[in-house]
């Protein structure tokens, strides 16, 4: 039986003494996706991305989807990778793929291409400054600041006009600043999967009340949907433009002003694939990395 590895951060491993407080979703898509692939007869088995001791040679395949950890220390993920794969392993998604979508400067190439994304200014070094300036370039009141490399909303800022922050460095590292998108609030985020560019499911990601995260960590609530003809090809459409056939994908989008879908993130690295709302995700996995190793 062949084994697959399902890489994941150390801290999400059952024996982890620091063991996240969102590793319950990681058991989630655990055991959705392990009963899928045993249905092809793959033995998936979870793998800390950074454990010195692990003989990766012992895998036929890599599956990068669940190491949740690697934002900050991105250089040394992507090195490991590389590792991986030197060693004889099928890594997926692929190792460039992975390189070109850690950061989220992607979004400009995919603007260029035609996708409507949300408008964005890129300071290397972010301060209360850029703050201001990107107000009056988007003509709002309200900006989030993000980190290029991230994820979770770890190291988010909302920003109003009435509470700006003072000048000089409000972020460690490179950022991105964009207007705050209020269909957040009213409607909500939509998430739509792909395996091997072919949909699976689609669910609508609202916050708690009081906050705009939709992340579960905050307070965030999800469920699926049949979503419009429209809106998934709208989706699929970000899919086409980024040229690549990623075995896993996860289009996030919002509701824009005239009524279209704009793409916050393509997520091709470490995406929560959300199995209860799919629960096809599985063997649909499953299969399409058979045709991948055949």
């Amino acid at each position: 039986m062949p084994s697959i590895a399902l890489l994941t951060a150390g801290n999400l491993m059952s024996d982890a003494p620091d063991r996240r407080s969102d590793a319950h979703l990681f058991d989630i898509q655990l055991d959705a996706l392990r009963q899928g692939f045993a249905g092809e007869g793959f033995d998936l088995r979870p793998a800390s991305w950074s454990d010195p001791d692990r003989d990766w040679r012992e895998f036929t395949a890599v599956l990068i989807a669940c190491a949740w950890d690697y934002q900050d220390r991105h250089e040394a993920f992507l090195s490991a990778l590389e590792r991986i794969r030197g060693l004889g392993p099928l890594v997926l998604n692929e190792p460039d793929t992975v390189r070109w979508n850690i950061r989220k400067t992607y979004l400009r190439e995919l603007e260029q291409k035609g996708v409507a994304v949300i408008p964005t200014l890129w300071p290397d070094a972010s301060a209360g400054e850029d703050i201001a300036r990107a107000m009056d370039a988007f003509e709002v009141d309200e900006v989030v600041l993000k980190r290029q490399v991230g994820g979770g909303a770890r190291g988010q800022a909302r920003y109003h006009r009435s509470a700006l922050p003072a000048e000089g460095p409000v972020l460690d590292r490179p950022g991105m600043i964009q207007p705050f998108v209020p269909a957040i609030l009213s409607e909500g985020e939509y998430s739509f999967l792909f395996v091997d560019g072919v949909f699976s499911h689609a669910l609508i990601k609202r916050p708690r009340a009081g906050d705009y995260r939709i992340q579960e960590a905050y307070g965030g609530v999800c469920e699926g949907l049949d979503p419009a003809p429209a809106d998934q090809a709208a989706a699929k459409a970000v899919l086409d433009a980024a040229g690549r056939r990623p075995l896993y994908a996860r289009v996030d989008m919002v509701r824009a002003a005239d009524g279209g879908l704009m793409l916050m993130e393509l997520e091709v690295i470490e995406p929560y694939l959300f199995p209860l709302q799919g629960p096809g995700l599985g063997p649909m996995l499953a299969r399409a990395l058979a045709r991948r190793l055949a």
